[in-house]
């Protein structure tokens, strides 16, 4: 479907009408193609339902301007405030000694810059969401080219269904640290199946939502810190020294600098209802205020309440929650002087994980709909339901398995998403010149999008930059092993893949643009 902003179709009507026919089960594509069925059709009377609820039906057709109601900054700061004021990203911070061996001032360190480095791509993607009204992996068309998206979105949906994973085992844990008699299984379900109330409602549920569930998770995060800093039970780890601590702090960041820049590959996902004449450098900042506090706060905290499990050659009450129920038994550690209170505190943190897995949710069904017509045929409350029945069921086995889980998941998305944001920005400011550069119309019309060559090629290098330099516990490249201490070195994987990506991709662009001229 292409609506042409609030200008009429001459072949089928205004907007209005176009926005008639989706309730009927009839889009058409921008060249008039008709896309999907209509009448008594299954995926009309499924549509007609959705409207009954008030279900978003709109999948990854272009937004028109006439539909772009969402004026308010604010749902852009706090849609990203609540996805990261959340135990996942607690759980980033207390990796940083639990398996990088880190001091508490160099772990503090690597979590102000890796941050800062990382929220970059999500916030310029972010600002290209109202200038185009289109979803993040449709826009990566421009890049990858109509073929070459579907690649990165078979990508995009591992991603986020590993996100969901995550998100379910974290809230498992606290629920587990609350009772020990609530199964894994139990707090995966719960976590997942409120996840799935949300994400199906769509756009609009998701952001009232995370407007307001960042408030009592933000004041349940500082009663933790008052809680913690009055027991006394910090330890000030100190910093480490030579190539080992060289390499550890390499190994962090990149993890660090995962959990920040995962939400890249959705994020105009979340601003494709805004105004098309929303300044870009406003949209940055909206989406900036949101992550960066949230990120560093959270993360900071759980580096702190981590160090008082390494007290007494951990034997105490931190590192014994810590083995029982994971972060859950971490938190629940900290906020025992509090007594029942204190399991009430942990209940709220644990449903805060449904504002983290939100977005992955409802970013996974539109990344199924890129993979073909067909899928487009398929509404996307229908393909909500199929994701949340597969997050279950690897996050069920996967609970006992969660920190090396975690490590390794959040290292991939590094990799690839530097990739990825390689070979977009550098489209972008080298080849578009801007916004002016392209013609948002031709998002579904593959003769006008690029081939997808060059993309495809600086891919290729860009994992070869991941695998020179990356360092995981299965395989340690040439390059990270000269980057810390033997035998794991130090990981510049995610370092590497934006830059072979992006000079590849440079180098290879103005042939494709020459032989194929688009």
């Amino acid at each position: 479907m292409a609506f042409q902003d609030s200008q009429p179709d001459s072949s089928h009507g205004s907007a209005g009408d176009a926005e008639k026919q989706a309730h009927t089960g009839t889009f058409f594509a921008s060249d008039g193609e008709e896309r999907f069925d209509q009448g008594d059709s299954l995926y009309a009377r499924l549509q007609r339902l959705a409207g009954k609820f008030n279900i978003e039906q709109r999948g990854i057709e272009r937004v028109p301007e006439s539909e772009r109601h969402d004026t308010s900054y604010a749902n852009i700061s706090t849609m990203w405030l609540a996805a990261n004021m959340v135990v996942s990203a607690f759980a980033v911070g207390v990796l940083a000694n639990e398996l990088f061996y880190l001091g508490f001032v160099d772990a503090i360190l690597v979590i102000i810059f890796f941050n800062l480095l990382g929220v970059l791509s999500v916030c310029f993607f972010s600002s290209l969401g109202p200038k185009f009204g289109l979803r993040q992996m449709v826009m990566t068309r421009f890049w990858f080219g109509w073929y070459g998206t579907k690649f990165i979105a078979c990508i995009n949906v591992l991603t986020c269904l590993g996100w969901a994973t995550v998100d379910c085992i974290v809230g498992a844990q606290l629920f587990n640290a609350v009772n020990s008699n609530v199964p894994g299984y139990a707090g995966v379900l719960i976590i997942a199946l409120l996840t799935f109330i949300i994400t199906c409602m769509g756009y609009k549920v998701v952001h009232m939502y995370e407007y307001w569930s960042w408030i009592p998770t933000t004041i349940i995060f500082f009663i933790v810190l008052g809680t913690f800093a009055h027991s006394g039970d910090f330890v000030n780890i100190p910093m480490g020294t030579g190539t080992s601590e060289l390499g550890d702090v390499l190994s962090f960041g990149a993890t660090v600098y995962a959990f920040a820049t995962g939400w890249t590959s959705y994020a105009a996902d979340y601003t494709v209802y805004q105004p098309s004449n929303r300044p870009q450098r406003k949209t940055f900042f909206a989406t900036w205020i949101g992550l960066i506090p949230a990120l560093m706060f959270t993360e900071m905290l759980g580096a702190a309440v981590y160090t008082a499990a390494s007290a007494n050659d951990g034997v105490n009450k931190y590192a014994a929650g810590y083995a029982a129920s994971g972060n859950g038994g971490l938190l629940a550690a900290a906020l025992e002087p509090l007594g029942g209170f204190g399991k009430f505190c942990i209940v709220i943190l644990a449903l805060s994980i449904i504002a983290n897995n939100c977005p992955n949710v409802y970013s996974v069904s539109l990344t199924l709909m890129v993979l073909g017509r067909w899928t487009q045929r398929i509404p996307r409350f229908i393909w909500v339901a199929l994701v949340t029945a597969v997050s279950i069921g690897v996050a069920i086995p996967g609970y006992s398995h969660f920190d090396v889980y975690l490590n390794d998941f959040l290292d991939i998305i590094a990799y690839w998403l530097a990739i990825y944001t390689g070979v977009g920005v550098t489209e972008h400011f080298l080849f578009r010149r801007g916004i002016s550069g392209y013609q948002p119309e031709d998002y579904d019309k593959p003769s006008k999008l690029p081939v997808g060559i060059a993309a495809f090629v600086a891919f290729c290098f860009g994992v070869a930059g991941m695998v020179t330099g990356m360092s995981e516990t299965w395989w340690v490249g040439p390059i990270a092993l000269h980057a810390g201490e033997a035998p794991y070195g130090g990981d510049v994987g995610f370092e590497l893949s934006f830059i072979f990506a992006a000079v590849v991709y440079a180098a290879v662009r103005p042939f494709e643009l020459k032989y194929f001229g688009r």
